[in-house]
């Protein structure tokens, strides 16, 4: 049932330029994103930065109005704390999408960026990242990929959807230029 439900779901938009496997080269489209930073440990923070933003999009904002769910979730690290963001559906503007009522939850607009991103199936566990992240370091470092900033996790399915079902993705920002 999660592989119907998530197949409904709006996704960011990006074209490949080129691909490797299950390596991309990747140019994403301008995007709003709803973000929020925790702290503490990686997987209690996207729990805590979900949670808050969950319920922004399920009527906690200027005009008590839902707004559709995306995937993925995405994760960053930024110093001793987390951002945890969520793509906000293309069919907003900053000027018409609902305002959050937390001041903590940040509605921002993302030019278009290119990304290196490693895409794999199971859970989203410290092994699997760190192993799948290790293997797109490999990559950038072996065809001279200058990236800039911390990775970007991005987590597509609900916990409950079977492992091998689930898609994952670690992705860096490419340097503009390259």
């Amino acid at each position: 049932m999660a592989g119907p439900i998530m197949s409904n779901v709006e996704t960011p938009k990006y074209n490949v330029s080129y691909s490797s496997g299950n390596i991309e080269h990747r140019n994403y489209e301008p995007m709003i994103i709803a973000a929020v930073e925790v702290t503490g440990e990686r997987k209690e923070s996207i729990g805590n930065g979900f949670r808050l933003i969950a319920d922004y999009i399920f009527g906690n904002n200027s005009i008590d109005q839902n707004i559709k769910m995306t995937a993925p979730v995405q994760q960053q690290q930024s110093g001793a704390s987390w951002t945890i963001s969520f793509v906000m559906p293309s069919e907003y503007t900053l000027s018409t999408i609902p305002k959050p009522n937390r001041e903590e939850i940040k509605l921002t607009l993302i030019a278009s960026k290119e990304f290196i991103v490693i895409r794999f199936s199971g859970t989203n566990s410290d092994e699997l990242i760190t192993k799948y992240q290790t293997k797109l370091l490999s990559y950038i470092a072996k065809n001279k990929i200058k990236i800039v900033g911390e990775p970007k996790y991005a987590f597509y399915n609900p916990p409950w959807t079977l492992p091998f079902m689930r898609r994952n993705e670690i992705m860096f920002e490419v340097l503009s230029g390259e």
